[in-house]
């Protein structure tokens, strides 16, 4: 009787969200293509950046510490995804459900003590349906308690320059000092997109779990009506409002926007939708230009070799207002002499790229190999070498 109440629960749930999102799909659908940003953003803080480079290309407030609620399951998942990578998790690995776990309040798939589920399963039920339960449990799965979890996602956080964030949970419920900033997610959102295999469970819209007992409903509506989304993560809470990560590629261009402290649902996608517009509609990724000029060997001071080749270590694509790519120019910076000993990798120079005086790109030049300092038995070595060659 429980597990057919939990489904019916379920079942009703998906129903209103899709009739929910059904609604915004057509107001969405009358909007205009491109909407310029401005002050109006309808939310207490707000950012857009560019994922690869982290550019910010709008901020309002960006920096004001607020309550993030499950938006702080970007965090949850990031960790997720590293101890994937790192193998320290695998997605058959099964999971049993604790009884802390299980009383999670808020969003969740009924979770009970003692049930079992795959790390796949949970993370899908963590990133689709922002399941509470799912969250704490894949916590305690990598660090053994969702105290010790929340102490990896800090330590993180501190890792990744967010400096601005505490996290006391794993999952974004309401708690006193739990706060961080619209930068900062922005931040961990688009480390968490160099985890492509992420895109896999955050662009669902839906799917279920046992059987198909437990329905899921993609919290973010702009998964579905958004051209190009690929994530990130929504958040509600008394105390937070209502928050949103979103993120969208197209064309090669990933951008990731933030908004917190919405008043009303609408205004978190309204506001999200208008940031990512504003980026695609004014910005593009472009192939970063060779240099003008050879870049030639360096002079090299006391070395067992008189010249250090140079290498370049430029990306391979650059974030430029649309249009800037016609006006480029470079500005080359390079050491005249270098002391021995020499690394290989070791910077010798600079390169930026101008778009409009602006630098829109710049890199490192370096040293192509290693080169040993010139010592006694360094010149020994190489005149007996020589004579070696000669005979």
């Amino acid at each position: 009787m429980k597990r057919l109440t939990k489904k019916f629960v379920s079942l009703a749930m998906a129903v209103l969200a899709a009739i929910n999102c059904c609604v915004f799909a057509a107001a969405d659908e009358a909007a205009p293509a491109a909407i310029m940003v401005d002050a109006g953003i309808p939310a207490k803080s707000a950012i857009l950046i560019e994922q690869q480079s982290g550019k910010v290309l709008y901020e309002k407030d960006a920096d004001q510490k607020l309550p993030p609620a499950s938006v702080t399951k970007i965090m949850t998942l990031l960790l997720v995804m590293e101890a994937l990578d790192s193998g320290k998790l695998s997605l058959d690995d099964t999971v049993t459900c604790s009884p802390h776990a299980s009383s999670m309040g808020g969003s969740q798939i009924w979770f009970e003590p003692g049930e079992q589920m795959t790390v796949h399963e949970l993370l899908k039920a963590a990133a689709v349906a922002s399941a509470n339960d799912a969250s704490v449990a894949l916590g305690e799965q990598i660090a053994g308690s969702e105290e010790a979890f929340v102490a990896l996602m800090n330590q993180r956080a501190g890792e990744l320059g967010m400096t601005n964030t505490q996290f006391f949970n794993a999952t974004g419920l309401d708690a006193a000092g739990h706060l961080t900033t619209a930068r900062d997610i922005a931040t961990m959102g688009a480390e968490l997109l160099k985890h492509p295999k992420i895109k896999e469970y955050t662009t669902i819209w839906m799917d279920s779990l046992r059987n198909g007992e437990t329905q899921l409903v993609n919290t973010n509506r702009l998964i579905r009506f958004f051209q190009g989304a690929t994530g990130l993560k929504t958040g509600t809470t008394d105390g937070a409002g209502h928050c949103l990560c979103a993120s969208a590629e197209r064309n090669g261009l990933s951008l990731v926007a933030v908004v917190l402290g919405a008043k009303s649902s609408d205004d978190r996608f309204n506001g999200a939708r208008q940031l990512l517009e504003y980026g695609f509609a004014n910005f593009e990724m472009a192939d970063v230009p060779p240099p003008e000029q050879p870049i030639e060997p360096i002079a090299v001071r006391g070395g067992v070799k008189r010249q250090a080749e140079v290498i370049s270590l430029a990306p391979e694509k650059m974030l430029l207002e649309k249009g800037a790519g016609k006006k480029l120019t470079q500005q080359v910076e390079v050491e005249t002499e270098l002391q021995a000993p020499v690394s290989a990798g070791q910077k010798v120079g600079r390169i930026r790229v101008m778009a409009d005086g602006i630098v829109a790109c710049e890199y490192d030049l370096a040293a192509a190999c290693d080169i040993a300092e010139m010592t006694f038995k360094a010149a020994l070595d190489m005149t007996f070498k020589e004579l070696v060659r000669l005979k």
